[in-house]
């Protein structure tokens, strides 16, 4: 896809998402709008993974650490082929497979999790069993900023860098808030980037949500014997003016005429992407 395409793509997966919590009455939504633009360059335009190549061996894989953000993860598989999207009707409800943090009962799902911290660690194994197995395909783990406060995440990191796992990429979804307030209040992580360099990772910073700037961190090719890490800088509920950079959004239901102005603004940039 070209960016103008992922872009497009991005904005009908928050209008899908939005309307998905929307009628469950449940949902982290300001945590889904931050990463939606992560989710859909890797999907759409890095992975080597499609869901009919789900079960190779040699496939990409993807471990999604920020798991309460279930919801766009969801879309997007659904999207993408991984199952019907009419499955999705039935999110959050009494013996639906679909919950609220990721489950491998759902296919298109590597691993359940949620639980924050373990991730990394999750993906640190896997790339090192590809290492070990002479394969060569690549881990992507999507982590937020306020779970760089697990001590696990950094016993993680300095395995990855100790292993020389060039076959690893973690993302940090940078939005600077978590559920109960700035991240720099709750529990100040940083300097992110100066701590994962001294792990051994070269770090990217950017601005998480512009396509192309993802696309480009993304397809960079690790330097060899050593793992990546994007520090993707984001908006807590990017693309609803009233849910942005509002902590009360982490794990929020619109009410009606919140959800029909979001709708609303969602349909403006959507148009505004096919017209251009």
């Amino acid at each position: 896809m070209r960016i103008d395409e992922l872009k497009l793509k991005a904005a009908q997966i928050r209008r899908a998402t939005w309307q998905m919590i929307y009628q469950a009455k449940t949902g982290h939504t300001g945590s889904d709008l931050s990463c939606t633009d992560i989710l859909v360059a890797l999907y759409y335009a890095v992975m080597n993974q499609t869901p009919e190549t789900f079960n190779d061996d040699n496939r990409d894989r993807y471990i999604q650490s920020k798991g309460h953000a279930v919801e766009v993860l969801y879309n997007v598989l659904a999207d993408r082929g991984y199952f019907p999207k009419s499955d999705l009707a039935t999110y959050s409800q009494y013996d639906s497979p679909y919950i609220g943090h990721p489950t491998n009962h759902v296919n298109g799902i590597e691993l359940n999790t949620g639980s924050l911290g373990h991730g990394l660690g999750l993906s640190v194994g896997i790339a090192k069993a590809a290492k070990l197995d002479h394969q060569d395909y690549h881990v992507y783990t999507l982590m937020g900023d306020g779970e760089q406060a697990e001590g696990s995440v950094w016993e993680a990191a300095m395995a990855a860098g100790s292993f020389k796992l060039d076959n690893l990429t973690a993302i940090i979804d940078h939005n600077r808030l978590q559920i109960s307030g700035p991240t720099a209040e709750v529990m100040n992580s940083e300097p992110l980037a100066d701590k994962y360099r001294a792990f051994g990772f070269d770090v990217i910073e950017i601005d998480g949500n512009d396509m192309a700037q993802l696309v480009d961190a993304l397809e960079t090719p690790n330097t060899p014997l050593r793992p990546k890490l994007i520090l993707a800088d984001t908006i807590k509920g990017r693309g609803i003016s009233f849910a942005e950079n509002r902590a009360e959004w982490h794990h929020k239901v619109p009410t009606a005429a919140q959800y029909q102005q979001g709708l609303d603004e969602l349909d403006a940039v959507i148009g505004r992407l096919q017209n251009d």
